[in-house]
Protein backbone atom coordinates (compact mmCIF):
# COMPACT_ATOMS: atom_id res chain seq x y z
CA UNK A 1 0.00 0.00 0.00
CA UNK A 2 1.37 3.36 -0.91
CA UNK A 3 2.29 5.68 1.90
CA UNK A 4 0.95 9.19 2.03
CA UNK A 5 2.89 12.26 3.01
CA UNK A 6 2.41 13.25 6.63
CA UNK A 7 0.99 16.66 7.25
CA UNK A 8 3.64 18.68 8.93
CA UNK A 9 6.54 16.65 7.55
CA UNK A 10 8.38 16.54 4.27
CA UNK A 11 9.82 19.38 2.28
CA UNK A 12 6.80 21.60 2.13
CA UNK A 13 5.02 20.92 5.30
CA UNK A 14 7.65 20.72 7.96
CA UNK A 15 7.27 22.97 10.89
CA UNK A 16 5.07 22.63 13.92
CA UNK A 17 3.95 19.03 14.33
CA UNK A 18 0.22 18.22 14.55
CA UNK A 19 -1.13 17.55 18.04
CA UNK A 20 -1.65 13.88 17.19
CA UNK A 21 2.06 13.52 16.38
CA UNK A 22 2.98 15.08 19.71
CA UNK A 23 0.70 12.60 21.53
CA UNK A 24 2.38 9.73 19.71
CA UNK A 25 5.81 11.10 20.61
CA UNK A 26 4.82 11.21 24.27
CA UNK A 27 3.73 7.57 24.08
CA UNK A 28 7.02 6.68 22.37
CA UNK A 29 9.01 8.37 25.13
CA UNK A 30 7.11 6.34 27.75
CA UNK A 31 7.94 3.13 25.88
CA UNK A 32 11.58 4.19 25.58
CA UNK A 33 11.71 4.86 29.31
CA UNK A 34 10.29 1.41 30.05
CA UNK A 35 13.09 -0.25 28.09
CA UNK A 36 15.84 1.84 29.69
CA UNK A 37 14.49 2.04 33.23
CA UNK A 38 13.91 -1.66 33.78
CA UNK A 39 17.45 -2.85 34.52
CA UNK A 40 18.13 0.26 36.62
CA UNK A 41 15.16 -0.47 38.86
CA UNK A 42 15.78 -4.22 39.08
CA UNK A 43 19.44 -3.73 40.05
CA UNK A 44 18.40 -2.02 43.28
CA UNK A 45 15.83 -4.71 44.09
CA UNK A 46 18.11 -7.71 43.46
CA UNK A 47 19.34 -8.21 47.05
CA UNK A 48 15.71 -8.39 48.26
CA UNK A 49 14.75 -10.73 45.39
CA UNK A 50 17.60 -13.12 46.22
CA UNK A 51 16.64 -12.99 49.90
CA UNK A 52 13.12 -14.20 49.09
CA UNK A 53 13.65 -16.52 46.11
CA UNK A 54 17.16 -17.81 46.86
CA UNK A 55 19.35 -18.96 43.98
CA UNK A 56 22.23 -16.56 44.60
CA UNK A 57 24.46 -18.58 42.25
CA UNK A 58 22.10 -17.74 39.36
CA UNK A 59 21.83 -14.04 40.19
CA UNK A 60 23.77 -12.79 37.15
CA UNK A 61 21.36 -14.60 34.81
CA UNK A 62 18.51 -12.32 35.85
CA UNK A 63 20.31 -9.52 34.00
CA UNK A 64 22.05 -11.69 31.39
CA UNK A 65 18.82 -13.34 30.19
CA UNK A 66 17.23 -9.94 29.66
CA UNK A 67 20.29 -8.54 27.87
CA UNK A 68 20.66 -11.57 25.63
CA UNK A 69 17.02 -11.59 24.58
CA UNK A 70 17.08 -7.84 23.93
CA UNK A 71 20.23 -7.93 21.80
CA UNK A 72 19.23 -11.04 19.84
CA UNK A 73 15.73 -9.80 19.03
CA UNK A 74 16.66 -6.22 18.10
CA UNK A 75 17.49 -6.84 14.39
CA UNK A 76 14.44 -9.07 13.93
CA UNK A 77 12.06 -6.40 15.28
CA UNK A 78 13.52 -3.85 12.90
CA UNK A 79 13.02 -6.11 9.91
CA UNK A 80 9.49 -7.09 10.94
CA UNK A 81 8.57 -3.41 11.11
CA UNK A 82 9.93 -2.81 7.61
CA UNK A 83 8.11 -5.82 6.18
CA UNK A 84 4.74 -5.82 7.94
CA UNK A 85 4.27 -2.32 9.34
CA UNK A 86 5.77 -0.32 12.16
CA UNK A 87 2.65 0.05 14.31
CA UNK A 88 1.76 -3.63 14.59
CA UNK A 89 5.28 -4.78 15.43
CA UNK A 90 5.74 -1.98 17.98
CA UNK A 91 2.46 -2.74 19.76
CA UNK A 92 3.32 -6.44 19.77
CA UNK A 93 6.67 -5.69 21.44
CA UNK A 94 4.89 -3.61 24.12
CA UNK A 95 2.45 -6.47 24.83
CA UNK A 96 5.31 -9.01 25.10
CA UNK A 97 7.25 -6.69 27.39
CA UNK A 98 4.24 -6.16 29.65
CA UNK A 99 3.49 -9.90 29.71
CA UNK A 100 7.10 -10.57 30.71
CA UNK A 101 6.86 -7.89 33.42
CA UNK A 102 3.66 -9.37 34.87
CA UNK A 103 5.07 -12.90 34.84
CA UNK A 104 8.36 -11.75 36.41
CA UNK A 105 6.41 -10.11 39.22
CA UNK A 106 4.63 -13.42 39.87
CA UNK A 107 7.80 -15.59 39.74
CA UNK A 108 8.05 -18.13 42.58
CA UNK A 109 11.69 -19.14 42.17
CA UNK A 110 14.86 -17.90 40.48
CA UNK A 111 14.45 -20.22 37.49
CA UNK A 112 11.02 -18.77 36.69
CA UNK A 113 12.31 -15.22 37.13
CA UNK A 114 15.16 -15.82 34.68
CA UNK A 115 12.80 -17.30 32.09
CA UNK A 116 10.27 -14.50 32.43
CA UNK A 117 13.05 -11.90 32.23
CA UNK A 118 14.00 -13.40 28.87
CA UNK A 119 10.40 -12.89 27.71
CA UNK A 120 10.59 -9.31 28.94
CA UNK A 121 13.86 -8.83 27.05
CA UNK A 122 12.28 -10.06 23.80
CA UNK A 123 9.75 -7.25 24.07
CA UNK A 124 12.36 -4.69 25.11
CA UNK A 125 14.28 -5.37 21.89
CA UNK A 126 11.30 -4.05 19.93
CA UNK A 127 10.66 -1.03 22.16
CA UNK A 128 13.85 0.90 21.40
CA UNK A 129 13.83 -0.04 17.71
CA UNK A 130 10.16 0.82 17.39
CA UNK A 131 10.60 4.22 19.00
CA UNK A 132 13.50 5.18 16.76
CA UNK A 133 11.96 3.82 13.55
CA UNK A 134 8.55 5.45 14.11
CA UNK A 135 10.20 8.78 14.87
CA UNK A 136 12.23 8.24 11.72
CA UNK A 137 8.98 7.81 9.77
CA UNK A 138 7.04 10.68 11.31
CA UNK A 139 9.70 13.38 11.64
CA UNK A 140 12.09 14.35 8.81
CA UNK A 141 15.76 14.33 9.90
CA UNK A 142 15.96 18.10 9.48
CA UNK A 143 13.22 18.51 12.11
CA UNK A 144 14.17 15.48 14.19
CA UNK A 145 16.94 17.34 15.96
CA UNK A 146 14.34 19.12 18.07
CA UNK A 147 13.47 15.85 19.76
CA UNK A 148 17.04 14.84 20.63
CA UNK A 149 16.82 16.64 23.94
CA UNK A 150 13.65 14.73 24.77
CA UNK A 151 15.36 11.39 24.11
CA UNK A 152 18.45 12.41 26.07
CA UNK A 153 16.20 13.58 28.90
CA UNK A 154 14.51 10.19 29.06
CA UNK A 155 17.92 8.50 29.20
CA UNK A 156 19.19 10.82 31.95
CA UNK A 157 15.98 10.37 33.92
CA UNK A 158 16.27 6.58 33.67
CA UNK A 159 19.91 6.56 34.81
CA UNK A 160 19.35 8.91 37.74
CA UNK A 161 15.83 7.95 38.74
CA UNK A 162 16.10 4.18 38.21
CA UNK A 163 18.02 3.31 41.38
CA UNK A 164 16.01 5.82 43.44
CA UNK A 165 12.67 4.52 42.15
CA UNK A 166 13.79 0.92 42.52
CA UNK A 167 14.85 1.43 46.13
CA UNK A 168 11.65 3.28 47.04
CA UNK A 169 9.37 0.70 45.42
CA UNK A 170 11.21 -2.22 47.01
CA UNK A 171 11.19 -0.66 50.48
CA UNK A 172 7.52 0.37 50.48
CA UNK A 173 5.67 -1.96 48.09
CA UNK A 174 7.91 -5.00 47.74
CA UNK A 175 10.21 -6.14 44.93
CA UNK A 176 7.39 -7.53 42.79
CA UNK A 177 6.18 -4.00 42.14
CA UNK A 178 9.53 -3.29 40.48
CA UNK A 179 8.00 -5.30 37.62
CA UNK A 180 4.33 -4.42 38.09
CA UNK A 181 5.10 -0.69 37.81
CA UNK A 182 5.67 -1.27 34.08
CA UNK A 183 2.04 -2.30 33.55
CA UNK A 184 0.21 1.04 33.95
CA UNK A 185 2.93 2.95 32.05
CA UNK A 186 2.96 0.40 29.24
CA UNK A 187 -0.85 0.42 29.07
CA UNK A 188 -0.84 4.21 28.61
CA UNK A 189 1.69 3.92 25.78
CA UNK A 190 -0.25 1.06 24.19
CA UNK A 191 -3.59 2.90 24.26
CA UNK A 192 -2.09 6.15 22.93
CA UNK A 193 -0.30 4.41 20.06
CA UNK A 194 -3.36 2.35 19.21
CA UNK A 195 -5.74 5.32 19.21
CA UNK A 196 -3.64 8.07 17.62
CA UNK A 197 -1.06 6.43 15.38
CA UNK A 198 -2.70 5.29 12.15
CA UNK A 199 -0.16 3.78 9.79
CA UNK A 200 -1.01 1.96 6.55
CA UNK A 201 -0.64 -1.78 6.98
CA UNK A 202 2.04 -3.50 4.93
CA UNK A 203 1.72 -6.96 3.49
CA UNK A 204 5.05 -8.33 2.36
CA UNK A 205 5.03 -11.46 0.24
CA UNK A 206 8.61 -12.26 1.24
CA UNK A 207 9.26 -14.81 3.95
CA UNK A 208 11.15 -13.97 7.11
CA UNK A 209 14.81 -14.93 6.90
CA UNK A 210 14.70 -17.54 9.66
CA UNK A 211 18.17 -18.91 8.93
CA UNK A 212 19.69 -15.43 9.06
CA UNK A 213 17.82 -14.71 12.30
CA UNK A 214 19.07 -17.97 13.83
CA UNK A 215 22.70 -17.39 12.83
CA UNK A 216 22.63 -13.81 14.10
CA UNK A 217 21.01 -14.87 17.39
CA UNK A 218 23.65 -17.56 17.94
CA UNK A 219 26.45 -15.10 17.13
CA UNK A 220 25.13 -12.35 19.39
CA UNK A 221 24.40 -14.81 22.21
CA UNK A 222 27.95 -16.15 22.07
CA UNK A 223 29.42 -12.62 22.08
CA UNK A 224 27.32 -11.47 25.04
CA UNK A 225 28.14 -14.64 27.00
CA UNK A 226 31.86 -14.18 26.32
CA UNK A 227 31.75 -10.59 27.54
CA UNK A 228 29.57 -11.54 30.54
CA UNK A 229 31.41 -14.67 31.68
CA UNK A 230 34.97 -13.86 30.61
CA UNK A 231 37.17 -13.10 33.61
CA UNK A 232 34.35 -13.77 36.10
CA UNK A 233 32.63 -17.14 35.70
CA UNK A 234 35.46 -18.49 33.54
CA UNK A 235 39.05 -17.47 32.82
CA UNK A 236 39.50 -15.68 29.50
CA UNK A 237 41.69 -18.55 28.26
CA UNK A 238 39.36 -21.32 29.48
CA UNK A 239 37.96 -23.93 27.11
CA UNK A 240 34.39 -22.65 27.59
CA UNK A 241 35.27 -19.09 26.56
CA UNK A 242 37.31 -20.34 23.59
CA UNK A 243 34.35 -22.49 22.49
CA UNK A 244 31.99 -19.52 22.69
CA UNK A 245 34.37 -17.35 20.71
CA UNK A 246 34.64 -20.04 18.03
CA UNK A 247 30.86 -20.49 17.87
CA UNK A 248 30.29 -16.73 17.74
CA UNK A 249 32.80 -16.11 14.96
CA UNK A 250 31.53 -19.06 12.89
CA UNK A 251 27.88 -17.97 13.29
CA UNK A 252 28.58 -14.34 12.36
CA UNK A 253 30.69 -15.30 9.34
CA UNK A 254 27.89 -17.62 8.24
CA UNK A 255 25.37 -14.85 8.82
CA UNK A 256 27.25 -12.36 6.62
CA UNK A 257 27.63 -15.01 3.90
CA UNK A 258 23.91 -15.87 4.02
CA UNK A 259 22.79 -12.22 3.95
CA UNK A 260 24.27 -11.89 0.46
CA UNK A 261 21.95 -14.68 -0.75
CA UNK A 262 18.76 -14.32 1.31
CA UNK A 263 15.69 -13.00 -0.54
CA UNK A 264 14.73 -10.70 2.36
CA UNK A 265 17.82 -10.45 4.61
CA UNK A 266 17.46 -9.53 8.29
CA UNK A 267 20.25 -6.98 7.89
CA UNK A 268 20.60 -6.02 4.20
CA UNK A 269 24.32 -5.48 3.71
CA UNK A 270 23.76 -2.76 1.13
CA UNK A 271 23.03 -0.26 3.93
CA UNK A 272 26.72 -0.48 4.86
CA UNK A 273 27.66 0.85 1.42
CA UNK A 274 26.78 4.25 2.81
CA UNK A 275 29.95 5.61 4.37
CA UNK A 276 27.99 7.65 6.88
CA UNK A 277 25.93 4.68 8.04
CA UNK A 278 29.03 2.55 8.59
CA UNK A 279 30.79 5.36 10.45
CA UNK A 280 27.74 5.94 12.65
CA UNK A 281 27.63 2.23 13.50
CA UNK A 282 31.27 2.41 14.60
CA UNK A 283 30.71 5.58 16.62
CA UNK A 284 27.56 4.11 18.21
CA UNK A 285 29.55 1.04 19.29
CA UNK A 286 32.18 3.29 20.90
CA UNK A 287 29.56 5.47 22.63
CA UNK A 288 28.01 2.33 24.14
CA UNK A 289 31.46 1.08 25.16
CA UNK A 290 32.31 4.33 26.94
CA UNK A 291 28.94 5.28 28.41
CA UNK A 292 28.11 2.04 30.16
CA UNK A 293 31.68 1.63 31.36
CA UNK A 294 31.60 5.13 32.84
CA UNK A 295 28.24 4.65 34.54
CA UNK A 296 29.50 1.38 36.06
CA UNK A 297 32.84 2.56 37.48
CA UNK A 298 32.07 6.15 38.47
CA UNK A 299 29.58 5.18 41.22
CA UNK A 300 32.03 2.53 42.43
CA UNK A 301 34.80 5.12 42.67
CA UNK A 302 32.50 7.60 44.41
CA UNK A 303 31.35 5.06 46.98
CA UNK A 304 34.71 3.43 47.67
CA UNK A 305 37.09 6.40 47.45
CA UNK A 306 34.97 9.51 47.96
CA UNK A 307 32.71 8.00 50.62
CA UNK A 308 29.36 8.60 48.88
CA UNK A 309 26.31 6.52 49.73
CA UNK A 310 24.75 4.27 47.10
CA UNK A 311 21.91 6.76 46.60
CA UNK A 312 24.17 9.79 46.47
CA UNK A 313 26.53 8.14 43.99
CA UNK A 314 23.66 8.07 41.52
CA UNK A 315 22.96 11.75 42.13
CA UNK A 316 26.67 12.54 41.76
CA UNK A 317 26.39 11.46 38.12
CA UNK A 318 24.22 14.55 37.51
CA UNK A 319 27.11 16.65 36.08
CA UNK A 320 27.66 14.08 33.32
CA UNK A 321 23.99 13.40 32.62
CA UNK A 322 22.99 17.06 32.89
CA UNK A 323 25.73 18.12 30.47
CA UNK A 324 24.67 15.33 28.11
CA UNK A 325 21.06 16.51 28.22
CA UNK A 326 21.84 20.20 27.62
CA UNK A 327 24.33 19.51 24.83
CA UNK A 328 21.94 17.14 23.10
CA UNK A 329 19.22 19.79 23.13
CA UNK A 330 21.56 22.45 21.77
CA UNK A 331 22.89 20.08 19.08
CA UNK A 332 19.35 19.22 18.06
CA UNK A 333 18.29 22.84 17.79
CA UNK A 334 21.37 23.86 15.80
CA UNK A 335 20.96 20.87 13.47
CA UNK A 336 17.31 21.78 12.87
CA UNK A 337 18.05 25.45 12.21
CA UNK A 338 21.15 25.06 10.05
CA UNK A 339 21.08 21.53 8.63
CA UNK A 340 24.71 21.20 9.74
CA UNK A 341 25.72 18.28 11.90
CA UNK A 342 29.28 17.13 11.18
CA UNK A 343 30.73 19.45 13.81
CA UNK A 344 28.92 17.55 16.56
CA UNK A 345 30.46 14.08 16.03
CA UNK A 346 33.90 15.67 15.73
CA UNK A 347 33.43 17.85 18.80
CA UNK A 348 31.82 14.98 20.69
CA UNK A 349 34.69 12.61 19.97
CA UNK A 350 37.23 15.20 21.09
CA UNK A 351 35.39 16.11 24.32
CA UNK A 352 34.75 12.47 25.18
CA UNK A 353 38.44 11.63 24.74
CA UNK A 354 39.58 14.58 26.86
CA UNK A 355 36.96 13.90 29.55
CA UNK A 356 37.88 10.24 29.89
CA UNK A 357 41.57 11.10 30.08
CA UNK A 358 40.78 13.59 32.87
CA UNK A 359 38.79 10.89 34.70
CA UNK A 360 41.80 8.59 34.44
CA UNK A 361 43.84 11.11 36.47
CA UNK A 362 41.58 10.84 39.55
CA UNK A 363 43.18 9.50 42.73
CA UNK A 364 42.31 9.20 46.41
CA UNK A 365 42.61 12.97 46.90
CA UNK A 366 40.37 14.06 44.02
CA UNK A 367 37.44 16.14 45.29
CA UNK A 368 33.82 15.61 44.27
CA UNK A 369 33.84 19.04 42.61
CA UNK A 370 36.85 18.14 40.46
CA UNK A 371 35.46 14.75 39.48
CA UNK A 372 32.15 16.48 38.71
CA UNK A 373 33.90 18.81 36.25
CA UNK A 374 35.60 15.86 34.57
CA UNK A 375 32.27 14.05 34.29
CA UNK A 376 30.68 17.14 32.76
CA UNK A 377 33.30 17.12 29.98
CA UNK A 378 32.47 13.49 29.21
CA UNK A 379 28.76 14.37 29.28
CA UNK A 380 29.29 17.21 26.82
CA UNK A 381 30.98 14.78 24.45
CA UNK A 382 28.30 12.10 24.75
CA UNK A 383 25.58 14.73 24.29
CA UNK A 384 27.07 15.63 20.92
CA UNK A 385 27.05 11.98 19.87
CA UNK A 386 24.09 10.18 21.45
CA UNK A 387 21.28 11.12 19.08
CA UNK A 388 23.32 12.44 16.15
CA UNK A 389 24.48 8.88 15.45
CA UNK A 390 20.88 7.67 15.03
CA UNK A 391 19.89 10.79 13.08
CA UNK A 392 22.68 10.47 10.52
CA UNK A 393 22.28 6.67 10.27
CA UNK A 394 18.56 7.02 9.46
CA UNK A 395 19.31 9.82 7.01
CA UNK A 396 21.70 7.52 5.16
CA UNK A 397 19.16 4.87 4.10
CA UNK A 398 15.94 4.71 2.13
CA UNK A 399 12.61 4.75 3.96
CA UNK A 400 12.06 1.03 3.31
CA UNK A 401 15.20 0.28 5.37
CA UNK A 402 14.39 2.62 8.26
CA UNK A 403 13.67 -0.26 10.64
CA UNK A 404 16.84 -2.23 9.96
CA UNK A 405 18.90 0.98 10.09
CA UNK A 406 17.45 1.80 13.51
CA UNK A 407 17.86 -1.75 14.80
CA UNK A 408 21.42 -2.09 13.48
CA UNK A 409 22.50 1.17 15.10
CA UNK A 410 20.84 0.14 18.38
CA UNK A 411 22.48 -3.30 18.18
CA UNK A 412 25.96 -1.85 17.70
CA UNK A 413 25.47 0.39 20.74
CA UNK A 414 24.24 -2.59 22.78
CA UNK A 415 27.21 -4.71 21.76
CA UNK A 416 29.51 -1.79 22.53
CA UNK A 417 28.13 -1.62 26.05
CA UNK A 418 28.68 -5.38 26.53
CA UNK A 419 32.29 -5.10 25.38
CA UNK A 420 32.86 -1.94 27.41
CA UNK A 421 31.63 -3.41 30.67
CA UNK A 422 33.55 -6.66 30.09
CA UNK A 423 36.90 -5.28 28.95
CA UNK A 424 37.01 -2.28 31.27
CA UNK A 425 35.76 -4.53 34.07
CA UNK A 426 38.49 -7.11 33.48
CA UNK A 427 41.14 -4.39 33.47
CA UNK A 428 39.68 -2.85 36.64
CA UNK A 429 39.48 -6.16 38.54
CA UNK A 430 43.01 -7.20 37.57
CA UNK A 431 44.44 -3.86 38.69
CA UNK A 432 42.52 -3.80 41.98
CA UNK A 433 43.70 -7.27 42.93
CA UNK A 434 47.31 -6.45 42.04
CA UNK A 435 47.36 -3.25 44.09
CA UNK A 436 45.64 -4.91 47.05
CA UNK A 437 48.26 -7.66 47.02
CA UNK A 438 51.05 -5.04 46.87
CA UNK A 439 49.68 -2.78 49.62
CA UNK A 440 47.97 -5.23 51.98
CA UNK A 441 49.75 -8.49 51.27
CA UNK A 442 47.92 -11.73 52.04
CA UNK A 443 45.04 -9.82 53.68
CA UNK A 444 44.55 -7.78 50.52
CA UNK A 445 44.45 -10.89 48.35
CA UNK A 446 41.95 -12.50 50.71
CA UNK A 447 39.70 -9.43 50.69
CA UNK A 448 39.39 -9.40 46.89
CA UNK A 449 39.66 -13.11 46.10
CA UNK A 450 35.92 -13.36 45.44
CA UNK A 451 35.36 -9.97 43.80
CA UNK A 452 37.29 -6.76 43.25
CA UNK A 453 34.10 -4.78 43.94
CA UNK A 454 33.08 -4.48 47.59
CA UNK A 455 29.76 -3.15 48.81
CA UNK A 456 29.51 -0.48 51.51
CA UNK A 457 28.87 -2.99 54.28
CA UNK A 458 31.93 -5.10 53.40
CA UNK A 459 34.10 -1.98 53.08
CA UNK A 460 33.07 -0.73 56.53
CA UNK A 461 34.16 -4.03 58.14
CA UNK A 462 37.71 -3.84 56.79
CA UNK A 463 40.61 -2.82 59.03
CA UNK A 464 41.80 0.74 58.45
CA UNK A 465 44.95 -0.33 56.58
CA UNK A 466 43.02 -2.67 54.31
CA UNK A 467 40.38 0.01 53.66
CA UNK A 468 43.03 2.55 52.62
CA UNK A 469 44.69 -0.05 50.42
CA UNK A 470 41.36 -0.78 48.77
CA UNK A 471 40.74 2.92 48.11
CA UNK A 472 44.13 3.17 46.38
CA UNK A 473 43.36 -0.04 44.47
CA UNK A 474 40.00 1.27 43.23
CA UNK A 475 41.64 4.55 42.24
CA UNK A 476 44.27 2.63 40.28
CA UNK A 477 41.63 0.38 38.71
CA UNK A 478 39.51 3.31 37.53
CA UNK A 479 42.65 4.95 36.15
CA UNK A 480 43.28 1.96 33.89
CA UNK A 481 39.61 1.60 32.88
CA UNK A 482 39.17 5.25 31.93
CA UNK A 483 42.53 5.41 30.17
CA UNK A 484 41.37 2.52 28.01
CA UNK A 485 38.10 4.37 27.44
CA UNK A 486 40.00 7.45 26.30
CA UNK A 487 42.01 5.37 23.83
CA UNK A 488 38.83 3.84 22.41
CA UNK A 489 37.19 7.28 22.22
CA UNK A 490 40.01 8.42 19.92
CA UNK A 491 38.62 5.99 17.34
CA UNK A 492 35.26 7.80 17.50
CA UNK A 493 37.05 11.10 16.83
CA UNK A 494 38.90 9.61 13.87
CA UNK A 495 35.69 8.13 12.45
CA UNK A 496 33.91 11.48 12.86
CA UNK A 497 36.45 13.25 10.70
CA UNK A 498 35.44 11.08 7.72
CA UNK A 499 31.70 11.77 8.04
CA UNK A 500 30.29 13.41 4.90
CA UNK A 501 27.79 16.18 5.59
CA UNK A 502 24.86 15.10 3.40
CA UNK A 503 21.71 17.29 3.42
CA UNK A 504 19.13 16.19 5.97
CA UNK A 505 15.74 15.31 4.53
CA UNK A 506 13.02 17.74 5.40
CA UNK A 507 12.14 21.40 5.32
CA UNK A 508 14.31 24.44 5.67
CA UNK A 509 16.91 25.97 3.37
CA UNK A 510 19.65 23.58 2.42
CA UNK A 511 23.28 24.61 2.84
CA UNK A 512 24.55 26.27 -0.34
CA UNK A 513 27.53 23.96 -0.59
CA UNK A 514 25.62 20.77 0.26
CA UNK A 515 26.18 17.69 -1.91
CA UNK A 516 23.69 17.03 -4.65
CA UNK A 517 20.76 14.70 -4.15
CA UNK A 518 21.57 11.04 -4.19
CA UNK A 519 25.07 11.22 -2.73
CA UNK A 520 26.00 8.71 -0.07
CA UNK A 521 23.23 6.25 -0.77
CA UNK A 522 19.63 7.41 -0.71
CA UNK A 523 20.14 10.21 1.77
CA UNK A 524 18.61 13.02 -0.22
CA UNK A 525 15.33 11.33 -1.04
CA UNK A 526 12.29 13.12 0.33
CA UNK A 527 10.74 11.01 3.08
CA UNK A 528 7.15 9.96 3.02
CA UNK A 529 5.50 9.11 6.30
CA UNK A 530 2.28 7.48 7.22
CA UNK A 531 -0.81 9.46 8.04
CA UNK A 532 -1.40 10.01 11.75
Amino acid sequence: MAETPQAGTGEAGAGKQPKSVRVVLLALMIAMMLAMLDNMIIGTAMPTIVGELGGLEHLSWVVTAYTLATAASTPLWGKLGDMYGRKGSFMTSIVIFLAGSALSGMAQDMGQLIGFRAVQGLGAGGLMVGVMAIIGDLIPPRERGKYQGMMAGVMALAMIGGPLVGGTITDHWGWRWSFYINLPLGAIALVAVSAVLHLPKKRSQARIDYLGAALLTIGITAIVLVTTWGGTEYAWTSARIMELIGIGVAALVGFVFWQTRAAEPIVPLHIFRSRNFTLMSIIGFIVGFVMFGATLFLPLYQQSVQGASATNSGLLLLPMLGAMLVTSMVAGRVTTNTGRYKIFPVLGGALMTVGLFLLSTMDTDTTRFTSGLYMAVVGLGMGCLMQITMLVAQNSVEMKDMGVASSSTTLFRTLGSSFGVAIMGALFNHRVQDVMAERAGALGSKVTEQSAQLDAASLAKLPEAAREAYQHAVSSGTHGAFLLGAAVAVLALVASVFVKEVPLKGAGPQPADAPADGEDGATAKTPVTETV
